[in-house]
């Protein structure tokens, strides 16, 4: 059933140029949202039999999915996952963000796990009916974003080791504010060295499921130890970093920012390729290439990138117990730079000359 809290929509005005703008807004409290699930009132399932053919999707109340116990996400873990945002205007539209990226993501990731994939048209229609079905659940200007998970998962019963014979793709969304408790204060990272995210060959340049419960146990550990995250190296030399948890790492040094390339154990991030060609387009050089440790701890500036954290600064990085600090702990003038001129964008407050965003009214 719909949560009952999104039952009793409370009205919000907005002044824009003059005028007066009336949004209803679900009865949660805006002020103290972080990232977390609040349930809203509709998801999106799509069904994909045999054939390979999806039939026609449809909203329904959010709410628990029937699995059979074979199913092969359960027995396998053959799914895949994407993430983007919406973002209210001021004027009371709202706003995507690339939705087509994540549908190519999706795609590229669904060839990888033996599985079908909807249309780009398909994902993106799914994506603006479900936002849009959800309308009450985007908050206000300055307030966070809409979160948007589609999951396509192996929902078909199987035994033996093989693609599974029926695949789900679904939507659910979520309002949320910050990633990372800091906000935009800077965070801490540790080196991680014992654990690896990915190996060549691997899965780790997909969205794949199982990278993301992989990496729950360094998690933990660093956070007991009062780090944000951890920052994982490459399994085979050890020593060329690859990406945070959930997030890409990039780093500053003068005017040159530069990036791990892209070689089948990264995740092709969708804001990691945004905020290179933003970063570019104001006259940055922007390096794809192998990023040492040693790069890493003589940099200027670090900073994360992802649809979940946006772009999140770096205070400090610990290297086997070596503790190397940033900017004197506060924003670097490049990551404040580019996360304004990032998120500008998407909150359409300046000019879309990319074609990146996609306005629902």
């Amino acid at each position: 059933m719909p949560s009952m809290v999104s039952l009793l929509p409370t009205t919000r005005c907005e002044a824009v140029e003059g005028r007066t703008i009336r949004v209803d807004l679900a009865d949660t409290d805006w002020d103290n949202l972080g990232f977390g699930l609040v349930p809203t009132d509709y998801m999106y399932v799509m069904k994909c039999t045999q054939n390979g053919t999806f039939t026609e999707g449809k909203l329904q109340p959010y709410g628990p999915v029937e699995l059979s116990p074979s199913s092969g996400v359960l027995n396998y873990g053959q799914g895949l996952f994407e993430g983007l945002k919406a973002y209210r205007k001021e004027d009371g539209s709202i706003l995507l963000f690339r939705p087509e990226e994540n549908a190519l993501r999706m795609k590229s990731g669904a060839e990888r796990m033996c599985m079908p994939s909807p249309t780009v048209e398909q994902f993106v229609d799914a994506v603006k009916l479900t936002v849009l079905a959800n309308k009450h659940w985007v908050p206000p200007v300055g307030k966070g974003s809409l979160y948007i998970r589609p999951l396509l998962i192996g929902s078909g019963p199987i035994l033996g080791l093989a693609p599974a014979p029926e695949y789900t793709f679904l939507i659910f969304v979520s309002p949320v504010g910050n990633y990372f408790k800091e906000g935009l204060a800077p965070i801490n990272l540790i080196v991680e060295t014992d654990f690896h995210r990915a190996t060549p060959g691997g899965t780790g340049g997909v969205k794949t499921i199982g990278n993301y419960a992989s990496v729950l146990k360094a998690q933990a550990i660093a956070k007991a130890k009062g780090y944000s995250d951890v920052l994982y190296l490459d399994s085979v030399h050890k020593k060329y970093v690859e990406e945070v948890s959930s997030c890409n790492i990039f780093i500053v040094k003068g005017n040159v920012i530069s990036t791990p390339e892209l070689l089948g154990t990264i995740l092709p991030g969708i804001t990691r390729k945004s905020i290179i060609q933003v970063a570019r387009n104001q006259g940055y050089q922007v390096d794809e290439r192998l990023v040492s440790v040693d790069d890493l701890l003589d940099a200027d500036e670090v900073f994360c990138t992802g649809t979940a954290v946006v772009l999140s600064p770096v205070g400090s990085i610990t290297y086997h117990g070596k503790r190397v600090e940033y900017g004197h702990r506060g924003v670097g003038v490049v990551s404040q730079k580019l996360y304004c001129a990032l998120t500008d964008l998407q909150k359409g407050i300046t000019e879309d000359n990319m074609g990146w965003t996609m306005e629902l009214n």
